[in-house]
């Protein structure tokens, strides 16, 4: 957990099912997500990599820069949405268990 001047992050071990498709194409399905919640945004599911399809993803140019996460990558599905997930592969120490992990901006829950 980490808390700077009102700015709380927290990563813990999920137990949700997670499916995450785009156009009828089932990209990641999870039964081990981790969940972060972070101040002021709705909880992210970040995804291992061995449950999503990364054969169907494309690296994206695309990095930003969160000051509490630390620099992220992104990938696109060619022929459909960019810059549809992203991930951290050097997350600030706050936040090491995400690494590697990939987070989608939308997924189903069971």
């Amino acid at each position: 957990m980490t808390a700077t001047k009102g700015h709380h992050i927290e990563v813990e071990q999920g137990t949700e099912h997670v499916r995450v498709t785009v156009g009828g194409r089932l990209l990641a399905d999870s039964r081990r997500p981790l969940l972060l919640h972070e101040t002021g945004y709705p909880v992210r599911y970040y995804l291992p990599p061995e449950d999503v399809r990364t054969d169907l993803l494309t690296p994206s140019a695309t990095h930003t820069v969160c000051p509490f996460k630390g620099t992220a990558s992104y990938w696109s599905l060619p022929g459909g949405p960019e810059d549809l997930v992203w991930a951290y592969p050097d997350p600030r120490p706050a936040v090491a268990r995400i690494k590697d992990h990939f987070c989608f901006y939308e997924v189903d829950t069971d």
